[in-house]
């Protein structure tokens, strides 16, 4: 079985889905054209999220090696 197959095999399926878990595909759908055909756009909390950070690397808030390890173990396990 090719990727194709399954992949209409699988859109055969969600019509049966629930409707939250359709708009959830459908979302990531969106995501995932955007990042392989198109441009990626902000959000509006992305974007004062990217402001805030710019604002905190020109003020010098940098994570030190030992936190940045840190926050590495936690999330390795």
């Amino acid at each position: 079985m090719t990727g194709k197959d399954l992949v209409e095999i699988l859109i055969d399926r969600v019509a049966e889905w629930p409707e939250d878990a359709r708009a959830e595909l459908v979302q990531s759908i969106v995501e995932i054209e955007e990042k392989f055909v198109g441009l990626y756009h902000l959000s509006a909390e992305e974007r004062v999220a990217v402001r805030r950070g710019l604002e905190e690397m020109r003020q010098g808030k940098f994570a030190s090696e030992e936190e940045v390890e840190a926050l590495f173990r936690r999330y390795r396990g």
